[in-house]
């Protein structure tokens, strides 16, 4: 699977990457592994500033705009983003879920259809221990009884293994890369940390920004 796709805040989509988001979207419904449980994608880059964040957040939209009940996760407990494209509060999320054990704060902007946010609430003094832990991979079990489809928002890997260890329990990874920006050995690299994981590459989106 490949696609393009320019930079742009959610909801805010032009015609061309609207199209590509569509397109993306109909290949992941075709390829969905369970019809009575949601399907969750963890959305992994080598690097920094590559439209990770972004792409995990448009694609959520598209997902939930088409009428399919929709969590989007921010798993990125180093530089968490998504509370900031959505414009929402970042107090009590995934951290505060993973560390006391305590509902998060749940955010269902009314426009964006059947999505609901799980921030990360913060960054935790050791977000890899908190991501290894088996409650984490408890919570995403519970997450696929609830919905549809589930996107976690990632660190970027290379710089640290968190993303590694979110791939391992969503099973299945989407790459974002950066037209111009990440090469055939940022590639590489990427494609040789997930491998001894239990994750599915399902593809990669190219970034053009």
């Amino acid at each position: 699977m490949n696609a393009t796709a320019t930079r742009c805040l959610p909801r805010l989509l032009d015609s061309a990457r609207d199209r590509e988001l569509r397109a993306l979207r109909t290949e992941l419904l075709l390829r969905r592994e369970s019809t009575t449980r949601a399907d969750v994608v963890a959305i992994v880059s080598a690097g920094r500033e590559e439209g990770r964040s972004t792409l995990a957040a448009d694609l959520a939209v598209a997902f939930a705009e088409a009428g399919h009940p929709t969590l989007l996760v921010d798993a990125d407990l180093r530089n968490p983003r998504q509370h900031e494209l959505f414009e929402l509060p970042d107090g009590h999320g995934l951290v505060q879920l993973l560390q006391d054990g305590t509902t998060p704060l749940i955010h269902s902007p009314v426009s964006l259809g059947d999505l609901d946010i799980i921030t990360a609430g913060g960054i935790p003094a050791r977000p890899l221990d908190l991501l290894s832990h088996p409650g984490f991979a408890d919570e995403i079990g519970g997450w696929r009884d609830e919905y549809r489809f589930v996107v976690l928002d990632t660190p970027p890997l290379a710089d640290w293994p968190d993303a590694a260890v979110i791939a391992n329990a969503t099973g299945r990874v989407l790459l974002a890369t950066r037209g111009g920006r990440t090469g055939y050995r940022e590639l590489r690299l990427t494609l040789r940390r997930l491998a001894p994981t239990r994750s599915r590459v399902m593809g990669a989106v190219i970034n053009h920004f």
